[in-house]
């Protein structure tokens, strides 16, 4: 306690302000991490990694919260209206950006009552198809699905998810036309396409491996900007359309209005555990690279994300609810 009221003292002989004295002391209590998606999935995955690590490196805890429901709204709502003092964070996913374009309502302002603190994770998706489907390139299946509209079916976890935007971007940047078959989840959907049911897919990396380590399937490319270490001899969409990109992030956010010093501090040791070797080893064995920003950056990745979504659901009339 002495320590705590030399240092604040100290700061406040020098001018600095309230927020700047709490930021050289935080965190200064136990830290709620709330997750807003149930145990288990690459949200829990990764928000536990990290606040393992935050805690070993403050010497304080970061205690997981899994506030899981209607697609992250429920945790995230929460975390809206905690105080805006570092000691409540939310870790959610891409689906974080799209909610409030496929439901109705929410109950808070997506880009205006938070504030990104950085990713913790990115999740690249592959294009896959069956093998009864002759196309091996990007361009071959391009070609056939603007030669031949609507003769293409593809799956997907539902209506709104990554999965299914990812390809609605495809069709939209390159004016093709397939049939979307949405699917009550990602194991539902990567049954379909083995089976033949389907023709292609853009699903998430870790989930098509088996699939395509044995053949069911084959990969044509990924939805990254560049070939990832995985997979090198397997291109970007990228490297045919230009511009293209799609992929999903896990990420720690704040409330809004939580003070910069301590979103600032909260980066730094993000960052500090995100260069720890056994961090990244155990994000990539759940398929998720290790994905860093400052908080500037995540925010503008934040906006644009928000943008990408908000035009995708408009042209594919998705919708949660």
């Amino acid at each position: 306690m002495h320590k705590l009221t030399s240092t604040a003292f100290a700061a406040l002989a020098l001018g600095l302000p309230a927020f700047a004295v709490q930021a050289q002391n935080y965190p200064a209590k136990p830290v709620r991490v709330i997750i807003a998606w149930p145990p288990g999935g690459a949200n829990d995955i990764a928000g536990r990694i990290v606040a393992q690590k935050l805690t070993e490196n403050t010497g304080q805890q970061f205690i997981i919260d899994n506030r899981g429901g209607a697609s992250g709204i429920v945790g995230s709502d929460v975390v809206a209206k905690s105080p805006a003092d570092g000691y409540t964070l939310l870790v959610h996913s891409t689906t974080h950006v799209s909610n409030p374009h496929l439901y109705s309502k929410v109950p808070y302002d997506t880009m205006k009552d938070f504030t990104g603190v950085s990713p913790l994770g990115r999740q690249v998706g592959m294009l896959v198809v069956h093998p009864s489907l002759p196309a091996k390139t990007v361009k071959e299946f391009i070609d056939i699905g603007r030669k031949q509209p609507n003769a293409i079916t593809y799956a997907s976890s539902g209506s709104g998810s990554f999965v299914h935007l990812a390809m609605a971007q495809l069709n939209s940047m390159t004016n093709t036309k397939m049939v979307h078959v949405p699917y009550k989840g990602g194991g539902p959907a990567a049954v379909a396409i083995s089976s033949g049911e389907v023709q292609a897919m853009t699903a998430t990396v870790g989930s098509v491996i088996p699939h395509v380590s044995s053949k069911r399937l084959r990969p044509v490319a990924v939805t990254s900007e560049d070939r990832i270490p995985q997979f090198k001899d397997v291109p970007a969409i990228a490297e045919t359309v230009k511009g293209y990109e799609f992929t999903a992030w896990v990420g720690m956010l704040a409330p809004a209005n939580t003070p910069k010093a301590i979103v600032d501090r909260l980066n730094a040791e993000v960052q500090k555990a995100m260069k720890d070797k056994g961090v990244a080893e155990k994000l990539g064995g759940q398929t998720l690279d290790p994905m860093f920003m400052t908080p500037e950056q995540f925010n503008a990745r934040l906006k644009s994300d928000f943008d990408k979504y908000a035009k995708l659901v408009k042209e594919t009339g998705a919708r949660a609810d």
